[in-house]
C-alpha cells in the first residue's frame, strides 16, 4: 500500500513539474507597432494577432521596401520564431531564453541574423537582430 501511494505521488508530482516547465507565448508582441527608431524617410510596423502571428514592414513614402512574415510556432513542444519572406524559403529561429516579457531566438546557420531578441522595456517592444560581428536595434512603440 505504501509503494502504491509513493509511486502514486511521484506521479503526481512529475505532472505538476511538467506543467511549470511549460513554455508560454510571447503574448507581449500583440499589437500594431510603429518603429520610432527609423532611417530618415522610412516608416517601419509590425503587427501582431492573438494567434502570434505578425507582419512586418517597411515604407519609403507610398513604396513597401521591406516585408516579412512572422509566425511564433511550436514544434516538438518548442517554440520557434518562423520568418518568411525574407529567404527563399523559411526561416526557423529557436527560442533559447524566455521570460513573461522577452525572448531570445537563434539560428546559427543562418546568415543574418543568427539571434533575434525581443523584448519589453519601457512601454516600448525592442527587438535586437545580430551575429556576432553586428547589430541592429528596433524600437517599436504601440499605435
Amino acid at each position: 500500500m505504501k509503494i502504491l501511494l509513493f509511486t502514486c505521488c511521484f506521479l503526481l508530482m512529475l505532472s505538476c513539474d511538467k506543467e511549470k516547465s511549460k513554455t508560454k507565448k510571447p503574448i507581449f508582441l500583440v499589437g500594431d507597432w510603429i518603429r520610432v527608431n527609423d532611417k530618415k524617410g522610412s516608416i517601419t510596423y509590425e503587427k501582431w494577432n492573438a494567434n502570434l502571428k505578425g507582419l512586418g514592414y517597411t515604407l519609403k513614402e507610398n513604396d513597401t521596401t521591406f516585408k516579412e512574415i512572422l509566425n511564433i510556432v511550436t514544434l516538438d513542444d518548442t517554440l520557434f520564431l518562423k520568418v518568411e519572406g525574407v529567404n527563399e524559403n523559411p526561416t526557423l529561429f529557436k527560442f533559447t531564453q524566455q521570460t513573461d516579457s522577452s525572448f531570445v531566438c537563434e539560428n546559427p546557420k543562418n546568415e543574418f541574423p543568427k539571434k533575434i531578441k525581443y523584448y519589453i522595456e519601457n512601454n516600448h517592444l525592442k527587438a535586437t537582430v545580430s551575429t556576432e560581428d553586428f547589430k541592429i536595434e528596433f524600437i517599436f512603440e504601440k499605435l
